[in-house]
Parts: structure tokens; C-alpha cells; sequence
């Protein structure tokens, strides 16, 4: 049996060098030379007497053994870092940084962070939005919000509310009288966000309008610009529910149809396969939990006095 004494600087490098995959990217986050970290890695596989990597021209590969040692170094080392973070006095509160979409982020997210902050005051949350697919191997980032179906490479995820799809528009441009049935939207502008570009098609299928032909869109490039245009009165817009919740509570958007369509998927809470919630992390999650709860209540709540 192996001593107690391995060589940790070497099994850091080999977790950041199996996390990307490459020996130049770990000497990047470990602010050393490429040759640096390759004379660590071959310092553990020395010790180990084993070999961790298949080592290409130009490409890097764990080995069966590099992939059992590693899915243990990583969750140990994720433990050393919260350890110290439990004990520093460093000046800084605690971090949750989070990726979201820009809508769902201005819509949904934002507006309730106040009630988080106000709860947990020593809890930071860092939020940053894009498109692109969640990227964690950096460690960057804690957990992410996505839209889907809740299956995502490497990642748990927790449904957090379920995406139904409705149309909105001005009230002024409702109260001209020329919009009372889908028949009348071919005489209007569609307003189409590039992020969501099927969901006109979905609703006008699920709400039985499919043979529909509306000559007149317009696209921009995410809902958030959507709603804001409908409700400037240029056209009507296709909107996820719970994002334009309050703006039809408060009259800024009406729905000119009654007709809602269910799609089969939502916004997911999705974090690390390998890296369990803990401390601030599984805070923010149950507080999502709970606001995403309240959120589908009071939608339920107000489908069934308008039924």
C-alpha cells in the first residue's frame, strides 16, 4: 500500500491537466510553464507506477486509470477549497456566480434578487448571460439556468419552471378591433426572436392555427427586445408566460387569444455531475426552488379566475 505522502503539487496538475484535457491550458490557470506541469504529471505516474495519459501528437486522453483517479481528485479538492473558504477572512462574502439568459435573467431572475439579498446578505450572486452552452470546466461558474428538456452533458439539473407559450401585445393595438381571432394575425406583424426561432410555430400548431400564412414578421435577436416591441404597438409577439407575467398584470402587454401551448420543456437549474451543491450554492438553489413554486401558483391561480 501506498504511503500517505504523495506529491500534491503533482496531483494538482494532473487534475487541472485532465480537466482541460491539455498540459498548456493547466500551466495557463496554474500560472506555470507547459513543461512545468508535464514533469509533474510524469513525477504521479512515476510514483503511481502507472500511466495516467495516452499522450498523442497533439492530442491528450485519459486512461482507465486516469479517469478513476481524477473523478476522485476533483470532488477532493472541491471540499480543500470550500474548507477554506468556511474560514477566510478575506474581506469578500460568499460568491454564487450563475449563467443565465439575457431575458430570463432581466424578466424572471433580477427582479426577485432583491428578496435573496435582503434573506442572505452575505451572499453574493454574480450573474453573466449568454447563449452558448454552460462551460464549467474553468470553475468558473457554480450552476446555470437552460432551457430544455433537462438533459445535459455531464450536468444534474432541477426543473424550475415549465415553458407555455402565449401571445402578447399592446393593449392600444388589441383595442383597434381588428384583432379578435388567430384568422386576423395574417394582417399583422409577427414579432420573431432569433433565440426562440420555432416558437411561433410551435403555439400556432398546439393552439390548432397551423395553416395559417402571416407575410408580415419581424426578427430580433431575443425575446426580451420582443416583448419591448409588442409592446410599442408594432406587432404581436410570441412570449413564455412566466416572463411576461407581470407586464399583464400591470397592462403593459394583453393577450389578444386565450389559447396557451405547453411545451415539453422549461427552465432547469443545471449544475456539475461531479461537483455536489453545497454551502451558499445549495442556498440559492432552494430559494430558486421556492420563487420558481410561487411563480407557477400565481399563474395557476389566475388561469383558473379566467376560466
Amino acid at each position: 500500500m501506498l504511503k500517505r505522502n504523495a506529491p500534491l503539487n503533482a496531483l494538482r496538475a494532473f487534475e487541472v491537466a485532465a480537466r482541460y484535457l491539455s498540459f498548456t491550458l493547466a500551466a495557463q490557470e496554474l500560472n506555470v510553464t507547459q513543461v512545468a506541469v508535464s514533469k509533474q504529471v510524469k513525477t504521479l505516474e512515476d510514483y503511481l507506477e502507472t500511466q495516467l495519459f495516452v499522450r498523442g501528437h497533439r492530442s491528450l486522453a485519459l486512461t482507465e486509470e486516469g479517469k478513476r483517479l481524477v473523478a476522485h481528485l476533483t470532488s477532493a479538492f472541491e471540499e480543500i477549497y470550500e474548507g477554506i473558504d468556511s474560514i477566510s477572512m478575506r474581506g469578500r462574502r460568499d460568491v454564487v456566480a450563475i449563467q443565465a439568459y439575457t431575458t430570463f435573467a432581466q424578466r424572471w431572475l433580477i427582479p426577485r434578487l432583491s428578496k435573496f439579498h435582503a434573506a442572505h446578505p452575505d451572499i453574493e450572486v454574480r450573474i453573466s448571460a449568454s447563449l452558448q452552452p454552460v462551460d464549467f470546466s474553468s470553475g468558473q461558474l457554480h450552476c446555470a439556468i437552460r432551457s430544455g428538456d433537462g438533459k445535459y452533458t455531464d450536468c444534474q439539473s432541477e426543473l424550475l419552471i415549465p415553458i407555455v407559450l402565449t401571445s402578447v401585445c399592446s393593449p392600444n393595438l388589441l383595442g383597434n378591433g381588428n384583432l379578435n381571432v388567430p384568422e386576423d394575425l395574417p394582417n399583422h406583424t409577427l414579432i420573431h426572436s432569433l433565440a426562440r426561432r420555432d416558437d411561433w410555430g410551435r403555439w400556432l400548431a398546439g393552439s390548432g392555427n397551423s395553416d395559417l400564412h402571416c407575410p408580415r414578421n419581424m426578427k430580433l435577436e431575443n425575446s426580451a427586445l420582443c416583448y419591448e416591441a409588442a409592446a410599442e404597438g408594432i406587432g404581436v409577439a410570441m412570449a413564455i408566460q412566466a416572463l411576461v407575467q407581470p407586464a399583464l398584470n400591470n397592462g403593459q402587454l394583453v393577450e389578444p387569444f386565450k389559447a396557451r401551448v405547453r411545451l415539453d420543456e422549461g427552465y432547469h437549474f443545471i449544475w456539475p455531475s461531479n461537483r455536489p451543491l453545497r454551502g451558499s450554492v445549495q442556498i440559492f438553489h432552494q430559494w430558486l426552488l421556492a420563487e420558481a413554486a410561487s411563480t407557477i401558483a400565481a399563474a395557476q391561480a389566475i388561469e383558473t379566475r379566467s376560466a
